[in-house]
């Protein structure tokens, strides 16, 4: 016989269908727990996205609004404001800014806009900019090299500032005015008695010779009296030049030498300053360096006898050329040390009180000082201080 194919139970193909039903059934209940998780996973998605895309709206509104208020401040801004990127062309500017410059800036090359428009004042970082003096301050804005410029138009304050300085300067002659007026009457009324002297017809002629030069003597400590009360009164300009420190001391050591020699003083020269650059008026700062040296030379004169010297001393510390006068002199008291840079105050008969008085006034004007120190018997030293300038 052949094979038979054996026919399964029906019992055996229920027990087979059931459990195909209840892999089923398992199948199909982890797919709908899967769905119903994933649906619930995206409501949350969709809650946070929703929470997140809120805060978004909200933090662009409020950099919008802040945006808005920043260009409503810029825009109200009494200073000129303007934005360089790092080919130093014009960004952005503000209303004050274009206001100032009296065109339009966005766009334009700051290098070209500078140089036409702006000039070097005798004030580090202040210009002249037409008839309006302003200051700029620089600061970057960013790494890729921007920056920002903030513009003031300071020329009230300049106005206010110099008349300020002038009127302090005239009240100063106002108290100064008596004073003044004994330092004038006393060679004056020198000059006239030596002048009526030289009326008499018997003078002698080497008399009338040493009259006429005794009357000249007065007029010309006159006309030296009038032209530093001038030159107290309106002040000194720091000027534009650039020189090095080495030739105002080289200057000043050839003037003061041959008067040295002639009052039998040692001139004693230590002068390292480098090449340390100087940004003024050379003149003036020359003139006021002589009148330290000057001031030393007679204090030596009513030394206490012996040898005199005087020191010249110069050397570059933190940015800042340091000139020092010493000399061997009498010395000063703490009374007279407090009052020597005092307009008219002088212990000298012939002297007008005036030399040390703008030495001081040059060294401020340069944004300088000087320093005096003294020992009773022992002598002075000033030290004058300048800040050092870079060539421009």
């Amino acid at each position: 016989m052949g094979d038979v194919t054996q026919i399964p139970a029906p019992e055996t193909k229920a027990r087979e269908l059931q459990q195909a039903f209840d892999v089923f059934n398992q199948v199909s209940l982890e797919l709908t727990q899967a769905y119903e998780t994933l649906q619930r996973r995206v409501e949350s998605l969709t809650t946070e996205l929703a929470a997140a895309n809120g805060e978004l709206r909200r933090q662009y509104q409020e950099k919008e609004a802040l945006s808005e208020r920043l260009s409503l401040l810029l825009n109200a801004l009494p200073a000129g404001v303007v934005v360089l990127d790092s080919a130093v062309t014009v960004g952005e500017a503000n209303p004050a800014a274009q206001r100032m410059f009296g065109e339009a800036l966005t766009g334009s090359d700051w290098t070209v806009i500078a140089d036409k428009r702006l000039l070097a004042t005798d004030a580090p970082d202040e210009w002249q900019l037409g008839t309006r003096r302003v200051s700029i301050a620089e600061s970057p804005l960013d790494l890729a090299g921007g920056r920002l410029l903030l513009l003031h138009d300071i020329t009230v304050a300049h106005e206010l500032k110099a008349n300020l300085e002038r009127n302090q300067r005239l009240a100063a002659m106002g108290e100064m005015a008596a004073s003044l007026a004994h330092q004038l009457r006393t060679p004056l009324a020198t000059a006239l008695l030596y002048s009526a002297n030289l009326a008499q017809p018997e003078l002698p002629d080497a008399a009338r010779m040493r009259f006429a030069g005794k009357a000249a003597e007065q007029l010309k400590r006159l006309e030296r009296l009038i032209q530093d009360v001038l030159l107290f009164t309106r002040g000194e300009s720091i000027g534009r030049d650039v020189f090095p420190a080495a030739a105002l001391i080289a200057e000043a050591v050839q003037t003061v030498d041959p008067l040295c020699r002639e009052k039998g003083v040692a001139l004693r020269v230590t002068a390292k300053p480098g090449e340390a650059m100087i940004t003024g008026s050379r003149k003036a700062l020359g003139g006021a360096l002589l009148n330290l040296l000057e001031n030393a030379l007679q204090a030596c004169e009513g030394g206490d006898g012996g040898a005199q010297e005087i020191a010249l001393s110069a050397s570059v510390d933190k940015g800042r050329v340091r000139i020092g006068v010493r000399d061997t002199g009498s010395g000063m008291t703490p009374e007279t040390r407090a009052r020597v840079f005092e307009p008219f105050f002088t212990t000298r008969g012939q002297g007008t009180g005036l030399g040390l008085a703008i030495a001081l006034g040059v060294a401020r004007a340069h944004g300088g000082s000087i320093e005096v120190s003294s020992t009773l018997g022992q002598g002075t030293e000033f030290v004058m201080t300048l800040p050092v300038g870079a060539a421009r």
